[in-house]
C-alpha cells in the first residue's frame, strides 16, 4: 500500500527540539525566523499566510505528485530555538519584524528603544553564523523584512541602527514612500518593479519602525543597495537604507539574501482582518487587543489607488521572490524523487508582472 499523499500545506511551530517535526521527504520545508519575542502581531502570521497561499496557488500539482510544503516557525529571541543551516531539510528562511532595539543587548527592558524588551542575547552569535551559512550556499534563501532586516545590517556591516529622533518625527509609522537608488533602477529584478512605479522610482511601503539604517562604509561582496527613506511623502531622498540585497541567485535575476524595513506582508484589509479573527480563535491575542487592532484596520487602511501601489511593492519586494524560491525548491525535490510535477520558478516573474498589469 503507498504511503498517503500529505496535505499542501501544514504548520509547525518551534518552541524547543521537542516540537521539530520528522524529516520527510515528501515535505518541502520553509523556516521561519519568528523575531517578535512573544509580543501581539499581525506581519508573523501575515509571513506564514504568503507561504500558504503560495502553496495553494500550486496545490493540484502538489497532490499529484504526492508532495506538500510546511512551514516551520522558530521562536528565536525568546526561546533562541534557531533552525539548522541549508543542508537539504531547509534551504529558504524567512524573517519577521519585531520588537525593541535591532542590538539584543542594548534590550534591558528600560533603555530607550527596548520597548520594555529584556532578552538574553546569546541568539544572536547563532543566526549570525546561519546568516553566513545561507550567504555561503547558491542554492539558498533568506528574505528579512523589518526587525530581520535590521539583524541583516548588523550581520554584514553595511548599516547601523539609530533611534529616529523627535525632529525626525520620532518613530515612523503608515503608509509612506520610498526611493530606489540608482543600484535599485538598474537591478534586473527591481528594474521591472521601477517600470510599473508611477516616475519609476518612487514606491508605497508601510512603515512601521523606530530606527534608522544609517550606512557605513562597508560594502561587502555581493551588496546591493535597493532602497533609501524618503523625507516625506514626495519629499528627497533620505540618509537611511530600506532595502538591500546580500546575494544573487546565479540566474542573476532574482534577489536570493534580501531584505526589506517595511512591511509587504501587510497587505489588503481583508486579508488581515481574516488573520486577526484566527488569531483570536486560537486564544493568541486578547479581545481588547484583537477590537483595538481591527478599529486601525478599519479606520486608517489606504485608499483603492494606494492600495494598488502596495501591492506592487509587496510583489516585488516580498511575494514574487518567495513564489521563486519557494517553487524552485518544490521542483527539485520532485526530481530528486523521480516525480514529475508541473511546476517551475521562471513562471514566477511573468506571473508577477501579468498580476500587476491586471490589477493596474
Amino acid at each position: 500500500m503507498s504511503a498517503p499523499r500529505p496535505s499542501a500545506f501544514s504548520y509547525v511551530r518551534v518552541e524547543s527540539p521537542a516540537d521539530l517535526p520528522r524529516e520527510d521527504e515528501h515535505r518541502v520545508e520553509v523556516a521561519v525566523l519568528d523575531m517578535n519575542h512573544g509580543w501581539p502581531n499581525l506581519g508573523h502570521d501575515s509571513l506564514v499566510a504568503a507561504v500558504r497561499e503560495a502553496t495553494e496557488d500550486i496545490a493540484p500539482a502538489l497532490s499529484e505528485a504526492g508532495l506538500g510544503v510546511r512551514a516551520l516557525s522558530y521562536d528565536v529571541r525568546r526561546r533562541h530555538a534557531v533552525p539548522r543551516n541549508p543542508n537539504g531539510r531547509f534551504a529558504l528562511y524567512l524573517g519577521t519584524g519585531g520588537p525593541g532595539h535591532l542590538d539584543p543587548r542594548r534590550n534591558d527592558g528600560i533603555s530607550q528603544g527596548s520597548q520594555g524588551i529584556h532578552e538574553d542575547a546569546a541568539w544572536e552569535d547563532r543566526v549570525f553564523a546561519l546568516f553566513d551559512a545561507i550567504q555561503e550556499t547558491p542554492g539558498a534563501a533568506l528574505l528579512g523584512v523589518c526587525h530581520t532586516f535590521g539583524v541583516m545590517c548588523r550581520w554584514s556591516g553595511v548599516a547601523q541602527p539609530v533611534l529616529r529622533s523627535p525632529a525626525k518625527g520620532g518613530k515612523s509609522a503608515g503608509v509612506l514612500e520610498n526611493l530606489l537608488t540608482p543600484e535599485g533602477e538598474a537591478h534586473p529584478w527591481f528594474a521591472r518593479m521601477a517600470d510599473e512605479l508611477p516616475d519609476h522610482h518612487r514606491l508605497r511601503v508601510i512603515d512601521h519602525r523606530l530606527f534608522d539604517l544609517i550606512p557605513t562604509h562597508d560594502r561587502p561582496a555581493g551588496f546591493t543597495p535597493i532602497g533609501n527613506e524618503t523625507e516625506g511623502l514626495g519629499g528627497p531622498r533620505g540618509e537611511a537604507l530600506t532595502m538591500a540585497e546580500f546575494a544573487r541567485d546565479d540566474g542573476g535575476v532574482m534577489p536570493r539574501v534580501f531584505g526589506v524595513n517595511h512591511h509587504p506582508e501587510i497587505l489588503d484589509r481583508t486579508r488581515q482582518m481574516r488573520i486577526l479573527q484566527e488569531k483570536l480563535a486560537r486564544g493568541e491575542v486578547s479581545p481588547e487587543w484583537a477590537e483595538d487592532r481591527g478599529r486601525i484596520l478599519m479606520t486608517s487602511y489606504p485608499d483603492e489607488r494606494t492600495d494598488r501601489r502596495l501591492r506592487v511593492t509587496s510583489d516585488y519586494t516580498l511575494f514574487a521572490p518567495l513564489r521563486f524560491h519557494l517553487y524552485r525548491q518544490v521542483r527539485l525535490r520532485a526530481e530528486a524523487l523521480g516525480l514529475e510535477v508541473d511546476v517551475h520558478e521562471d513562471r514566477v516573474p511573468e506571473q508577477a508582472a501579468a498580476g500587476s498589469a491586471a490589477e493596474g
